[in-house]
């Protein structure tokens, strides 16, 4: 089955530039409605009020880290099964343990490419 490429995809990071690169890449993988907030407060609150087809956070922000917002979506019955993807420059065994058992759907690793993107969205959500 084709990935609905119209789904809302949220992208969570504290620094602009990053938020920029991604949706880029979601856009050069022909998604369209794409979101953005600079940090876990802001992501939780668009969470509340939009469904969410996809959301990718950086690990690392304050004043909540991508971690602490895993958390959040998990304990939610309704954000509980939004496919969840870490993108961070953190490649620490615990934190990639840790973000596996608190339901993270995969991790990238930064700077990665559009065919890393591509290949571990395929993995998510199903053949782009």
């Amino acid at each position: 089955m084709a990935v609905d490429k119209s789904m809302n995809v949220l992208v969570v990071d504290d620094y602009k530039t990053m938020i920029r690169i991604v949706r880029n890449l979601l856009e050069q993988l022909g998604f369209r409605n794409i979101d953005e907030a600079l940090d876990g407060p802001t992501a939780l609150e668009k969470i509340k009020t939009t469904d969410y087809g996809l959301i990718l956070s950086d690990w690392n922000m304050m004043p909540m880290t991508g971690y602490e917002l895993l958390k959040a979506v998990r304990a939610e019955p309704r954000t509980r099964n939004i496919p969840f993807v870490m993108v961070t420059a953190e490649a620490k065994t615990e934190n990639v343990v840790a973000a596996r058992q608190a339901g993270v759907n995969n991790y990238i690793i930064k700077p990665f490419t559009l065919s890393v993107l591509k290949q571990k969205l395929t993995t998510v959500l199903g053949e782009l």
